[in-house]
């Protein structure tokens, strides 16, 4: 089974095997939004799915 790699290029996975990805809804329109807003948009956050969706998606992670 191949990767999606329109899925993995989203992602980070650190050394101790946790999966992180970037915040949404951060590509346009940012400058209406607060400083604070934007800040926290760029921090990357934990991914919450089950372990059969990220299988199906990154087989070899």
């Amino acid at each position: 089974m191949k990767t999606n790699k329109s899925f993995s290029k989203r992602l980070k996975v650190t050394k101790n095997g946790k999966i992180l990805m970037r915040g949404k809804g951060q590509n346009h329109f940012n400058a209406k939004a607060r400083r604070r807003a934007q800040l926290g948009r760029k921090r990357m956050s934990a991914l919450h799915m089950k372990k059969g969706d990220i299988a199906r998606f990154l087989p070899n992670a």
